[in-house]
């Protein structure tokens, strides 16, 4: 027992079914050839007439059994093992590449195989392939896959994978048959959602919750959407309940109105305080502003960033602000805390906030918000950790025009430029990097300002390493008219006039990247333009796809596609969590069904 521990950690194994999804690389097919094929490889019964040493290699004269033929072997690399093993008279089973050399057969270096007539499957691991069969033989077997709560045709399938007995349960014209792949995609759900189960620990809340938000959204200037209506009942529900402190994560696309969700948290945490946390002094700032203009006088509201406060924290009710918050020493319990955009946070940033959402046994509600869109199968996995709500729709149809353009297109583009500022439209170029570089085949931020700022006015410039960049953004809202940037922009600062926005080098952006940049236009309606601007020759397909959807869901499913799946985006499981046969991007029935049958074992 102790020996097959060491086994399974040098495999990096936890569990039965991480064991059982070990499948083979090959099979060894040792079933004997019912005829000679020449140029092929053959399996043989033959008895050794005749053995001769020539030239320092070993040759070796057969009688095949079934056809009386003789079959010549060479072996160039001969040990005193294979003297003694291919002896006069001993009868053999060999298998090996069968050649025609005027008339005679030939067999260079045959195996003698010991087990004929079986498929033996061939594991590629860091073990010896005898201990990886042993494990195999101890542990997958029908009694053991009924005990993971896998049904009759999946432990056939899997029992069909590890022991066949014949190659054609396995593979059909040379690929896996289409039964054992689904039933490894659904193994391979399962088995992931099962252990993301075992990891999530719920405590106790610090109160339960119940403030009245009625008059709140009757009193809003707009209708809510549905779904954000769907999403502030889910919280309502989490909330009310004493005995399991709330842990959801809430993704909704850009524009989709998770401000009126955090507003909503705000009032049903009252009258107990709630405490609201956003990655950037700019969020921050906008965030407060849509909580004054929109919560009732009766929520008293701080803000707190560094160097800047307003209104008294330890009195407010409702506190806002940047992570300067994690250094108040003073800070008021909170039966609410909420997060925007938690994974860009630094590690530290994160640990700290660990210790705010609770280092005591009861902890208070949690409510995290991410504007990244994930696909509806990454949801369904992350929510066995965390509970998950999707707002996939906007309160206002955007109308955003994406457009791939070259260098032959920048005329027209320098025109439309102008034509947008003539109406106070505010426009924003994205470069791919600040200084000049060999490596690629872009203007600068840098070598490109000069060229803006002849020919516009109000023309500003900002970048990652920028320590002004908040009030270079602030400043360009109000009085700008092009800002030249990095994707330093790619989440923040709402831009009500902004219409037209170019990202130079489109094609070196990852999906996620270029829609959240193509979400900083058109926020409030203005019929606005997105042009990936590109130097590659032919045609793009990823940028073409992208430039046809507009829905940020279907923009993870796509750029899952391109990146051939596997690779969880928002890293609040495990990032870079690789399937082997699942795709996230198509399979998300089989996600389904795994989580359905985990559901039916409780």
């Amino acid at each position: 027992m102790e020996e097959a521990k060491q086994l399974f950690k040098k495999l990096k194994i936890h569990t039965l079914l991480d064991l059982a999804l070990l499948v083979p690389a090959s099979y060894a097919d040792t079933t004997l050839s019912s005829s000679l094929e020449i140029g092929k490889i053959n399996t043989l019964e033959a008895k050794v007439e005749d053995v001769s040493v020539f030239a320092g290699k070993l040759r070796v004269q057969f009688r095949l059994v079934h056809t009386g033929k003789q079959l010549s072997s060479i072996f160039f690399h001969s040990t005193p093992y294979h003297h003694k093993q291919f002896s006069i008279g001993s009868d053999h089973v060999i298998q090996g590449r069968l050649e025609a050399y005027k008339g005679h057969l030939k067999m260079s270096q045959p195996k003698s195989i010991k087990e004929a007539g079986k498929i033996i499957p061939v594991y590629k691991t860091v073990l010896k392939e005898k201990e990886v069969q042993a494990l195999m033989a101890c542990y997958i077997n029908e009694k053991n896959l009924y005990g993971e709560g896998l049904e009759s045709h999946e432990v056939a399938a899997m029992m069909r994978i590890h022991f066949p007995r014949k190659k054609e349960d396995i593979f059909q014209d040379g690929r896996w048959i289409s039964q054992n792949v689904m039933v490894l995609k659904f193994i391979e759900a399962y088995n992931h959602l099962k252990k993301l189960r075992g990891k999530r620990i719920d405590f106790p809340a610090l109160y339960a919750l119940g403030g009245e938000i009625n008059s709140f959204v009757e009193n809003l200037p707009f209708v809510l959407t549905p779904e954000q209506h769907q999403v502030i009942d889910q919280i309502q529900r989490d909330m009310a309940r004493k005995d399991k402190a709330a842990k959801r994560m809430v993704v909704g696309d850009v524009g989709s109105g998770k401000t009126m969700v955090m507003l909503a948290g705000a009032m049903m945490a009252h009258p107990y305080k709630s405490i609201l946390m956003a990655p950037t002094s700019l969020l921050a700032l906008q965030l407060y502003e849509e909580a004054c203009k929109y919560l009732p006088k009766k929520i008293k509201t701080a803000l707190v960033m560094q160097g800047k406060e307003e209104g008294e924290y330890k009195k407010a009710d409702f506190i806002i602000g940047t992570h300067a918050l994690l250094y108040k020493e003073d800070l008021p319990q909170a039966a609410l805390v909420m997060v925007d955009e938690q994974h860009r946070f630094g590690s530290k940033q994160r640990q700290r906030l660990e210790s705010l959402v609770g280092s005591q046994e009861k902890k208070p509600h949690f409510i995290q918000f991410s504007a990244t869109p994930i696909p509806r199968t990454q949801a369904m996995m992350e929510s066995e950790l965390i509970d998950v709500s999707l707002i996939t729709t906007t309160p206002f149809e955007r109308e955003v025009s994406t457009k791939t353009i070259g260098k032959q297109d920048f005329g027209h583009l320098l025109k439309h430029i102008k034509e947008e500022v003539a109406q106070k439209h505010q426009v924003l170029i994205i470069y791919p990097l600040v200084q000049e570089s060999s490596e690629v085949p872009y203007q600068s931020l840098e070598e490109a300002r000069g060229f803006w700022e002849e020919r516009f006015e109000g023309v500003y410039v900002t970048h990652g390493k920028d320590k002004e960049k908040e009030e270079v953004l602030l400043k360009f809202r109000e009085q700008g008219n092009i800002l030249l940037a990095t994707t330093v922009v790619e989440v923040g600062i709402s831009l009500p006039r902004l219409t037209l926005i170019v990202i130079v080098g489109a094609e070196r952006l990852g999906l996620a990247t270029l829609h959240q940049l193509r979400g900083r236009v058109g926020r409030n309606g203005l019929k606005s333009w997105c042009y990936l601007y590109s130097h590659a020759k032919t045609e793009n397909m990823r940028l073409e796809r992208f430039a046809q959807t507009t829905n940020g869901f279907d923009i993870a499913k796509l750029d899952l596609q391109f990146r051939n799946s596997g690779d969880i985006l928002d890293g609040t499981i495990q990032s870079g969590q690789k399937f082997k046969w699942l795709d996230l991007a198509q399979d998300e029935a089989f996600v389904k069904k795994a989580k359905n049958r985990i559901e039916s074992m409780k």
